[in-house]
């Protein structure tokens, strides 16, 4: 099966190699998006609500770019480097997934790239 690589300049360019996405036939397979601005490349660390948002954002930017949404994504991983996020962080995941929540794993790791705080990786279905 072919698969095609997706990008889009509306998240954050990847800091090695690898793509913003992937799509195979009609799932796509996003890599983990952090709360970096994709217009200047900081990173939106006010607090984790606003970075947990900003990190929505971005996978919401390369879901669009394949022509899916939130409503396709049928799992996520979040990683947290603070498990007392936890709250904070599925108050604002909440707002971006309705009817049908897709199935999720949530891991604490020491830290993560660039000192973000969240991360978040989906795989979407159409």
């Amino acid at each position: 099966m072919q698969h095609e690589a997706i990008f889009t300049e509306d998240a954050p360019k990847p800091i090695g190699p690898y793509s913003q996405a992937v799509r195979c036939g009609k799932w796509l397979f996003c890599s983990g998006q952090g709360a970096m601005d994709p217009k200047t490349g900081n990173l939106v660390n006010a607090d984790v609500s606003a970075e947990t948002e900003q990190t929505l954002q971005n996978l919401g930017a390369v879901l669009r770019a394949a022509s899916y949404d939130y409503k396709d994504v049928v799992k996520t991983t979040i990683f947290l480097t603070d498990m007392n996020d936890f709250a904070a962080v599925n108050t604002v995941y909440a707002k971006y997934f309705d009817a049908v929540k897709p199935a999720r794993s949530t891991v604490a790791v020491r830290e993560l790239p660039r000192g973000i705080r969240v991360e978040i990786e989906a795989i979407a279905r159409r």
